[in-house]
């Protein structure tokens, strides 16, 4: 116990999460992959913000709700909202029900996994650069190229115009707008709002972006491209990131627009991430979220104890929160003075036990070096399902990896 916060243990019910799990696939496989694929169902149960507001209940209070109560909400979430897989559904560029996206998106939030790391996520990076490889391979891209995946066209947009502004002043990376000459887009006047707000953003500004007169079937017409090319050389959160896309953001809308927040997203489309945040805010309440928190930072406190005990271990300094930097020294270099040489030595020490432990596949823990130091672990201890048991398992598995070092 640290601080009156018991530490044996994982505070997440295993069996009982199992059983929610398997009742609200149940849920999602009734309601979403039947009812709202069916014709015969409405496309959507419209209410207005206001009554809505009053059906789901959407205060987050101190106290957790029972699963029975979150198993409705799910069901409450899934009945308002729009059924984009319903046969009748044409509002945007994307409709439909496709079961193995849908299977994949499933896992990946199961894994969680992030793509900036092959250690990270070594299935999904390699999966990743097949696909970018069989795309530059029909676009007939004989020579290769890179790419990356985006969360949508918005961002693919600004991507493209940070990678032409790096070709053409390639120190604004380092030296910022002030190492720039002024900086003109040209795009047609049926672009999509996302090249403005990449403008705005990437510091080129709105009013040097030249908007090209079409044609009648939406092709930019060059001999108006080439009169904006010589005039240009002859011459609040919405606030901020708003372009007022008329296809999308109508004034005229028969409900409150103030709903209306893609508007001030540099994105166009975007994940409901926040519905999970929302949904397991509701299931747990405050306090519960609270005490994960306490007893994140109870663990950590436990771990630094544990590695002022023990020999060969050091910290880096004294965390402030819930991450522990330290080192493991190995028997073979702890008679050595600090210095240059144990450094040396140290630094080689992390990326080898890393490795060992990845490959045994006994548990992850991160390493880096930072400024002078040499390379440190770094473990985050955030989990609610980690106890005493795993923090004193991590110190004694490092030393059984680096031992003979």
């Amino acid at each position: 116990v640290i601080d009156d916060v018991p530490l044996n243990g994982p505070t997440l019910d295993g069996l009982a999460a199992e059983e929610f799990i398997h009742q609200s696939m149940a849920i999602i496989i009734e309601d979403i992959v039947k009812k709202a694929t069916d014709v015969k169902e409405k496309v959507c149960e419209w209410r207005s913000p206001d009554q809505l507001k009053e059906l789901l209940d959407l205060e987050l209070r101190d106290g957790g709700e029972s699963d029975s109560k979150i198993l409705q909400r799910c069901r409450d979430a899934i009945r308002y909202s729009v059924k984009t897989s319903h046969p009748r559904f044409f509002n945007q560029l994307y409709a439909g029900m496709e079961p193995y996206s849908m299977v994949a998106s499933f896992i990946a939030e199961a894994l969680k996994p992030s793509l900036y790391t092959y250690e990270m996520a070594p299935v999904f990076t390699l999966m990743e650069d097949a696909v970018l490889r069989k795309m530059m391979e029909l676009t007939g891209w004989e020579e290769g190229g890179d790419g990356i995946f985006n969360p949508g066209g918005s961002m693919s947009n600004m991507y493209a115009m940070n990678l032409a502004r790096y070709n053409h002043s390639p120190d604004i990376k380092e030296l910022g707008l002030s190492a720039a000459p002024r900086l003109v887009v040209f795009t047609s006047q049926e672009c999509h709002y996302s090249i403005t707000k990449a403008a705005a953003l990437l510091g080129i500004g709105t009013k040097n972006v030249y908007v090209v007169p079409s044609d009648q079937r939406g092709k930019m017409i060059v001999s108006a491209l080439e009169n904006k090319i010589k005039t240009a050389k002859s011459e609040n959160l919405q606030l901020c990131h708003s372009s007022r896309a008329s296809y999308l953001f109508q004034p005229d809308k028969f409900y409150d627009i103030s709903y209306d927040t893609g508007d001030k997203s540099l994105q166009c489309s975007r994940k409901a991430d926040a519905f999970k945040f929302w949904l397991m805010w509701k299931a747990l309440g405050s306090s519960q979220l609270e005490e994960r928190v306490d007893r994140a930072l109870a663990m950590a406190r436990y771990l630094v104890q544990e590695i002022k005990k023990r020999e060969g271990f050091r910290l880096l300094m004294e965390p402030e929160f819930a991450n522990v930097c330290f080192w493991y020294i190995p028997p073979s270099l702890r008679n050595l003075p600090d210095g240059p040489e144990l450094y040396q030595k140290l630094h080689t020490v992390a990326p080898v036990v890393k490795e060992r432990m990845m490959k045994t596949g006994s548990m992850m823990v991160g390493y880096q070096p930072h400024r002078d130091k040499p390379n440190f672990f770094r473990m985050v201890v955030i989990s609610p399902q980690v106890s005493r048991q795993d923090m004193d398992f991590v110190l004694d598995e490092i030393h059984s990896l680096g031992k003979d070092l």
